[in-house]
């Protein structure tokens, strides 16, 4: 989260003191007619007022009560191929990113550019989702919350996250395979039909869909924005009040 520094501290009370003295001064020449003393007072008022607003956000600082920590939370994106998970994932991220909270954005190509040689084999897939499991951990720990987008095909391996991150919300983009094919602008689809993609969920491998996913949406029916609405008010309405 953020900390109130000290020269914001300072700036904030000066700030209001302008405010604030320039009434004391049109009271005081309101109702003595002497401009000296009311500008006299009106400094000395400055200078003191200052110091103790200064110390007393210093002291308030340091004190807990009253205040909420947000518990960091991780959505986890899962679905076929090219069901919408990286361009929806990617709008809720910079939806989230407005409530100014610790948030990092985890994609999948990003992390298999980074390590190239994960496999795609089922023991490779789940051995690299508790990679990715850790991770996410490792992020909570520093109050973190995490957008992850992830195939995911397996449960085993969402069940594996589960169980090593806190406040997991899965999202399972559900869409028919058909559809994913027409959506399928790189070409993935094809490769795999003929054979030149192995281990591809939903055509020589399989998807394993959710059985306990918080959030089921169908992107054959649901549009993009009307998704991300609909995750990001999850969200606010759980872990950012």
């Amino acid at each position: 989260m953020y900390k109130e520094t000290n020269i914001r501290s300072i700036v904030k009370g000066i700030s209001w003191r302008v405010v604030a003295t320039t009434t004391t001064v049109f009271i005081i020449y309101f109702f003595f007619g002497r401009l000296d003393l009311a500008i006299a007072a009106g400094l000395i008022e400055t200078v003191l007022k200052v110091g103790l607003y200064w110390a007393h956000e210093r002291i308030w600082q340091k004190l807990r009560w009253g205040k909420k920590k947000i518990e960091p939370f991780n959505l986890w994106f899962t679905g076929l191929p090219l069901s919408g998970k990286t361009t929806i994932a990617d709008k809720v991220y910079e939806e989230l990113q407005k409530l100014q909270i610790p948030l990092e954005r985890i994609d999948s190509k990003d992390i298999r550019e980074l390590i190239p040689d994960i496999g795609y084999t089922r023991e490779d897939r789940n051995r690299h989702m508790k990679r990715i499991a850790h991770l996410i951990k490792t992020l909570q720990n520093n109050s973190v919350s995490t957008v992850a987008s992830f195939v995911s095909p397996y449960r085993e391996s969402r069940k594996a996250v589960r169980e090593m991150v806190k406040n997991n919300i899965v999202v399972y983009l559900k869409a028919d395979i058909e559809t994913c094919k027409k959506r399928d602008y790189k070409g993935v689809y094809e490769k795999a039909l003929s054979g030149k993609l192995k281990n591809f969920s939903g055509v020589n491998d399989v998807y394993e869909e959710p059985q306990h996913a918080e959030l089921v949406i169908d992107t054959d029916k649901t549009g993009v924005d009307e998704a991300v609405q609909m995750i990001v008010t999850y969200v606010k309405k759980r872990y950012v009040k």
